[in-house]
Order: structure tokens, then C-alpha cells, then sequence
């Protein structure tokens, strides 16, 4: 896949954007693939988090991708040992199907958490969140993938990308945004993995239909993909690969090229 041309959106003023680096979790290891398949092993999920948050990472998202058929036991552990490890925002996402979901991982030391597929099957599991934690603590975590059968060209996807819906994504995302969630962590099915750029196409169509924060996630392969996405209309850049497989100074050379373009960020660490 290339990189999608769209419409130029200018950032949120004054705030600077953030830079995350997502840990898929599997077994307790991170994980990494193309289009979710064919995945590879990339480390200790606490020790690479520690290391980006050395590196100046401003945020680190853990997902369970194999939530569905793995006991929840695993990821409270990794969470509990990297909030004792880790002074960046964590979010983790995968299996939660419930308020006390949330409640258990924050407990284990999570700042926010996100959902995807539960959230889908039913919606009023937003809503029982956000009323209950705030909507500061919950993240829509959202696998699109482009489809000629809805409305927006963007369908919905389920248990990692390897379901449809036929839902439209970017309805979906409007729904979600009404019922209380505090940003939304738009992952392109299509790019996942590729390192061949971000579907700023894509980040544009969903930046027009709402106004939480979105977190552009899909195709980072080097640091020039990054300011593309935040002028799409991204207020953060979430990638793995590039960071799981690329030099340390990759983070670095992320945030220099995103302060070139213009935008404000938080200065990046320097440790090796």
C-alpha cells in the first residue's frame, strides 16, 4: 500500500503531539506481523517499555492480541511490572468487556484503557466506562479496513483485524464519541505492518466526522511518514516496527522531523 494524499488539516494549536510506541502482547511477549499475520517475536514487553521511556517516548499502548483465547492473568501481570518500571502514560487494550475490566487494570497500574471488539458487539459498554471512570481513561481502539459496502469506503474489523462487520467505520466512530470515549486509536488494517506510510486519506475522513483526539496508527516505515499523519489531522502517531526493529535513535529522528514540519513536541530522551 502507499502513502494516501489528503486534504491538509492544520494540528490542535499548542499541543504538542504525541509519539507512542504499541506493544502487541502475545504470551507475554511482543509480538509483531504485517496485516496482523505471519507475527514475530520482539521482545519483553516490560523491558522494551522501559527503553522507549529512557528513549523519550511520551506514551506506551500494550494490546493483548490474543485476548480472546489467552487467560487475562498474563497482561495484569506485564502491566503491574511496568508501571513499576515505566513513568510514561500506559494504555492497554485487549479483552476488556467490562467496567471491571478497567477497574482491575488501573488498579494494576494503567492510566487508560481501550476497547475494541467487546465495545462493538455492545455499545453500552462505553457508556458504563466513561460514566464510571471519565472518558479521560478510554480509548476506542478502532482496526479499519477500506471496503466499497459502506458509506465512508472504511468498515469496521473485530478480533484483530481478522473479522468484518460491514459496519461503517466512521459512523461507528461518531456513535463512540457520543457515548463518551476520550480519544480514538484509528489502526488501518490495510497498512498494518507494511512501513510504507501512514492512509492519511483515511486520518482525514475520520478527523472531519469528530473532535476527540486521534491517535493515527498503520504503516510508519521512517521518520518522514510521521508529520504526514498530523497534518491529516492526527494529534498522535502510534507505531511498532519501526521502533521494535529500527535504531534507538529512531524515536529521536521521529520527533526531529516532526519539529521540522512545525508541529510541537516533547523533547526526546537520550538514553541508549
Amino acid at each position: 500500500m502507499t502513502q494516501k494524499t489528503a486534504a491538509q488539516s492544520p494540528p490542535r494549536s499548542g499541543v504538542a503531539v504525541r509519539v507512542i510506541a504499541c506493544l502487541d502482547v502475545a504470551a507475554g511477549r511482543v509480538v509483531k506481523g504485517v496485516n496482523f499475520e505471519n507475527l514475530r517475536d520482539a521482545g519483553d514487553p516490560v523491558e522494551l517499555a522501559e527503553r522507549y521511556g529512557r528513549l523519550g517516548i511520551d506514551e506506551v499502548t500494550f494490546l493483548d492480541v490474543t485476548a480472546s483465547t489467552e487467560e487475562r492473568d498474563t497482561m495484569y501481570e506485564v502491566v503491574h511490572r511496568a508501571a513499576g518500571e515505566v513513568f510514561i502514560p500506559l494504555t492497554v487494550g485487549g479483552g476488556v468487556r467490562s467496567a471491571e475490566d478497567v477497574d482491575r487494570l488501573l488498579r494494576a497500574g494503567a492510566d487508560k484503557a481501550s476497547v475494541n471488539t467487546a465495545a462493538v458487539r455492545r455499545p453500552e459498554l462505553i457508556d458504563e466506562i466513561s460514566r464510571r471512570f471519565g472518558s479521560q481513561v478510554l480509548t476506542l481502539s478502532l482496526d479499519v479496513r477500506r471496503s466499497a459496502d459502506t458509506p465512508s469506503g472504511f468498515e469496521v474489523t473485530v478480533k484483530g483485524g481478522r473479522e468484518g462487520t460491514g459496519r461503517c467505520a466512521v459512523e461507528w466512530a461518531v456513535e463512540a464519541e457520543r457515548r463518551g470515549v476520550g480519544e480514538i486509536l484509528l489502526n488501518s488494517i490495510d497498512a498494518d505492518g507494511t512501513r510504507s506510510g501512514f492512509d492519511t486519506e483515511m486520518i482525514a475522513a475520520f478527523r472531519a466526522a469528530v473532535s476527540v483526539p486521534i491517535i493515527a496508527s498503520g504503516g510508519a516505515g521512517e521518520p518522514s511518514h510521521f508529520p504526514a499523519a498530523v497534518q491529516a489531522g492526527a494529534d498522535a502517531v502510534l507505531a511498532a516496527s519501526v521502533f521494535h526493529f529500527g535504531p534507538d535513535g529512531m524515536v529521536a529522528d521521529v520527533k526531529q522531523a516532526l519539529h521540522e514540519a512545525g508541529f510541537a513536541v516533547r523533547r526526546a530522551g537520550s538514553g541508549t
